[in-house]
C-alpha cells in the first residue's frame, strides 16, 4: 500500500510541476491518496478489533479451563478426606492421607501447567495469526479503493454544476441587480436556475482584453435574463445599483482567498467599498492547501499581443506592456463561498481542506 501511495505521490508532484498554475490538478492527486488512505486505515481498524475479539475470547475460554480443572480437585480432595476419617489406625491413615495427596496432585499440577500452555500458545497464535494474512488483505483493497473514487470523487464531480445551482434560490431575490465578470459555467448554470423561479438582472463586466464577458451576458440573455454588459472602467460606477456579486473561481486558497478572472480584484473592493455581499460559486476539488505567502504570486500574467500587437515594432521596444489573467482576491472582500455541498465563510475553508486532503499530503 505504501508503494501505490509513493507512485501516486510522485506522479502527481510531475503534473503539478508542469502546470504550476492549475492548481486543481494537486487537488485531485491529493483527494486520490486521502481515499487510498482512509481506505487501509479502515483495515487497520477492522484487523485491529478481529485482534481484540479473538485475544478477549481466547483469554476466557483458557479461564474457564483452569476453573474446570479446580473443581474437579476439590471434588477429589473431599473423596479422600471420607475415605481416610474410615481408616482404623490414624498413623495409617494420616500416611495414606500423604500419599493419596502426593499421588494425587502431582497429576492436577501437571494438568494445570498443560492448561497454562495452551492459554499461552492460544495467545501466541491470537497474535500471530491476522500478520500471515496482511499480504492477502493488502491484495484485497483494490475494490474497495476503486468503489470509494467512483462514489466520492467521480460522484462529486458529476454533480458539481447541480449542486450549487440547486442553492441560487437561497442567495438571489426578486428584483435584484446582480453583477459578475468573466465567463463562467458554474455561474452560468447559478444563475440560470435562478431565473427560472424569480426576475432579476444582471450586470456583466466584459472582462477586456478576452471580452469573456460578451460570450457570458450572450449566454443570459438566451436564458431569458434581462443582461446589461458595462466597460472594465464603469464597475465603481455601477456598483451603487448592484445588490450581490458573484464571483467564479480558478482555485480557492487555505487562507480563504481565491484566485480568479482578471478584474476581479478590482469587482471585489467596489464591492467592499460599498458594503456589497461577493458570492464565490466554486467546486470542493478547486479547494486548495496552498497559503497565498506572496499574493503577486498568483497575479498571472500572459503574453501581451491581446493587447498590444508585435507588428507594432517601434512601439513594442519602448513600452512594457502586462497583460494580467489571473486576480488574486484576499479573504476579507469574500462575504460566502458556496460549493456544491453547502456553503461557507473564508473563516471555514481550512476546515474543509483538512476534511478533503491528508495533512501527510500537502506537499507533493
Amino acid at each position: 500500500m505504501n508503494t501505490i501511495l509513493d507512485i501516486i505521490t510522485e506522479l502527481g508532484g510531475r503534473l503539478a510541476m508542469a502546470q504550476p498554475k492549475e492548481l486543481a490538478v494537486g487537488n485531485i492527486v491529493r483527494r486520490f491518496l486521502k481515499v487510498i488512505r482512509e481506505v487501509k486505515h479502515g483495515e487497520h481498524e477492522t484487523r485491529r478489533t478481529e485482534m481484540k475479539t479473538s485475544f478477549s475470547s481466547t483469554t476466557l475460554l483458557g479461564e474457564d479451563e483452569e476453573e474446570g480443572f479446580d473443581e474437579d480437585e476439590e471434588e477429589e480432595d473431599e473423596d479422600e478426606d471420607e475415605e481416610d476419617i474410615g481408616k482404623i489406625s490414624k498413623s495409617t491413615s494420616s500416611a495414606s492421607s500423604q500419599v493419596g495427596s502426593l499421588n494425587d496432585r502431582s497429576p492436577t499440577t501437571t494438568t494445570n501447567t498443560n492448561t497454562n500452555t495452551k492459554s499461552s500458545m492460544f495467545r501466541l497464535l491470537a497474535n500471530t495469526g491476522p500478520k500471515k494474512d496482511e499480504r492477502k488483505n493488502n491484495a484485497n483493497l483494490k475494490p474497495y479503493i476503486i468503489q470509494e473514487i467512483n462514489e466520492e470523487i467521480i460522484a462529486d464531480l458529476e454533480c458539481i454544476y447541480n449542486g450549487i445551482a440547486d442553492q441560487a434560490i437561497d442567495h438571489i431575490h426578486a428584483n435584484e441587480v446582480i453583477m459578475t465578470i468573466g465567463k463562467s459555467r458554474t455561474v452560468e448554470k447559478f444563475l440560470r436556475r435562478a431565473a427560472e423561479h424569480r426576475k432579476f438582472q444582471v450586470i456583466v463586466a466584459e472582462t477586456s482584453p478576452t471580452y469573456q464577458g460578451h460570450a457570458m451576458a450572450k449566454a443570459l440573455s438566451a436564458a431569458g435574463i434581462d443582461t446589461t454588459v458595462i466597460v472594465d472602467s464603469a464597475i465603481f460606477a455601477a456598483m451603487p445599483r448592484v445588490n450581490k456579486v458573484v464571483l467564479s473561481a480558478h482555485a480557492v486558497l487555505a487562507n480563504g482567498g481565491l484566485v480568479s478572472v482578471t478584474g476581479s480584484h478590482l469587482l471585489a473592493a467596489a464591492a467592499k467599498h460599498h458594503a456589497t455581499p461577493v458570492l464565490v460559486c466554486t467546486a470542493l476539488y478547486k479547494l486548495s492547501p496552498l497559503f497565498a505567502y506572496d499574493a503577486d504570486a498568483f497575479n498571472v500574467t500572459v503574453a501581451p499581443n491581446s493587447v498590444l500587437g508585435f507588428q507594432q515594432g517601434s512601439l513594442v521596444d519602448t513600452v512594457a506592456v502586462s497583460n494580467p489573467y489571473y486576480d488574486y482576491v484576499a479573504p476579507g472582500l469574500v462575504s460566502l463561498f458556496v460549493h456544491n455541498l453547502g456553503s461557507a465563510p473564508p473563516t471555514y475553508v481550512y476546515r474543509l481542506i483538512n476534511d478533503n486532503y491528508d495533512p501527510e499530503d500537502t506537499t507533493l
